[in-house]
C-alpha cells in the first residue's frame, strides 16, 4: 500500500464546493492537512439562487474534524473574489480544483440565448476565471496543481446538452493550453470527466446505478493529481464506480492524396477507407504533432 498522501500547509480551493463532489473533494483534503477555501454559490443546480449554507455547512464539517477552511460564497464568474479569500485567510494558494457546475439541458433548437450563455459563463468562464487569479501566485512560487472537470458529454456529446458539451470541451483546450504554460513553473494542470452521483446527475441516471456512483470516489483521483508527489500534467481521465482510466487522441495514418497538396472531393471519397482506417494509428500529444504528417508528406516529395 502507498503511503498516506497529505496535503499539510498547502492551501486548496474547490469551487462548488457545498455538495456533491465539491463536498467530497473539498472533506477529503481537510482530512489530510489541507487548508481549505469552501466555495459555493448556493444556488440550485440549474443556476438560480444563492445561499451561504452550503458553504458554511462544509466548512463545519471541516473543522470538526480538526481541519482549517473558510467559505467563500461568490459566483465561479468573480474567481479574483474566490482567490482573494485564500489569500487573505492563508496568504497564498497551492491547488485550484475547478469543480463547480450547473445544468440547463434542452434540445438544441429549442436553446435560448440565455441557456447557452449561463453555461459557458458557469463552466468554461468560470473555470478560466479562478484559475486565471491564482495563476499569478502558482507562477511566483513556481509550484502549482490545477484539476480542471470535464465530462463524457464534452468529449463524446449528448443529446440535449449541445451548450454543457461545449462547455465540458473547451475546458478540456483551456487545460491542455495552461498544461503548457505551466510545465516550465512546475504547475500541473490535469482534467476529470466523472461520473458520480450528484444534484447535477440525479434526474439523469436510475437510482440503481446513483447508488454505485458515490461521488467519493472520483476524489481520490483529485487527490492523487493534486498531490505535489504527482507529475502528470495534460491528461485527461475518466472516473465513476470503483473504474479509472486515462483518455488519449488517436489518429489515422491518412493517405497522401496529392503532390501539391490540392485535391478533389471525389479523390476524398475514393481514398475515404483508407483516410478513416484506424490500424495503426498514431497518438499525438502536442500541436507539433499536428506537422508530422505534413512534414513527412513534404519529405516524401523531396525524394520523388
Amino acid at each position: 500500500m502507498h503511503e498516506e498522501l497529505r496535503y499539510d500547509d498547502k492551501v486548496v480551493i474547490v469551487t462548488g464546493a457545498g455538495g456533491g463532489l465539491g463536498r467530497e473533494h473539498a472533506l477529503m483534503f481537510g482530512k489530510r492537512g489541507a487548508r481549505l477555501v469552501v466555495n459555493d454559490l448556493g444556488g440550485d443546480r440549474m443556476g438560480d439562487g444563492r445561499s451561504s449554507s452550503a458553504a458554511d455547512r462544509v466548512v463545519e464539517e471541516i473543522r470538526s474534524a480538526g481541519g482549517e477552511a473558510v467559505a467563500n460564497y461568490d459566483s465561479v464568474e468573480d474567481g479574483a473574489r474566490i482567490v482573494e479569500t485564500a489569500l487573505d485567510a492563508f496568504g497564498t494558494i497551492d491547488v485550484v480544483i475547478n469543480n463547480a457546475g450547473i445544468l440547463r439541458d434542452v434540445s438544441f433548437h429549442k436553446m435560448t440565448d440565455q441557456d447557452w450563455t449561463l453555461i459557458q459563463n458557469i463552466h468554461l468562464n468560470g473555470s478560466r476565471a479562478v484559475t486565471q487569479a491564482a495563476w499569478p501566485t502558482l507562477r511566483n512560487k513556481a509550484y502549482g496543481r490545477v484539476i480542471m472537470t470535464s465530462s463524457a458529454a464534452g468529449i463524446y456529446g449528448n443529446f440535449g446538452q449541445a451548450n454543457y458539451a461545449a462547455a465540458k470541451l473547451g475546458i478540456l483546450g483551456l487545460a491542455n493550453a495552461l498544461a503548457e504554460e505551466g510545465r516550465s513553473r512546475n504547475i500541473n494542470v490535469n482534467t476529470i470527466a466523472p461520473i458520480a452521483a450528484s444534484r447535477m446527475t440525479e434526474t439523469v441516471f436510475p437510482k440503481a446505478l446513483l447508488d454505485r456512483l458515490r461521488p467519493e470516489a472520483v476524489s481520490a483521483l483529485v487527490g492523487w493529481l493534486a498531490h505535489e508527489s504527482c507529475y502528470e500534467t495534460k491528461g485527461l481521465f475518466e472516473i465513476g464506480a470503483g473504474y479509472v482510466a486515462k483518455l488519449r487522441w488517436e489518429r489515422t495514418c491518412g493517405y497522401h492524396l496529392g503532390r501539391n497538396g490540392i485535391f478533389a472531393p471525389e479523390e476524398i471519397a475514393q481514398h475515404w477507407n483508407s483516410i478513416v482506417d484506424f490500424t495503426d494509428a498514431e497518438h499525438p500529444t502536442v500541436m507539433n504533432d499536428s506537422l508530422d504528417a505534413v512534414q513527412r508528406i513534404m519529405a516524401d516529395d523531396r525524394r520523388d
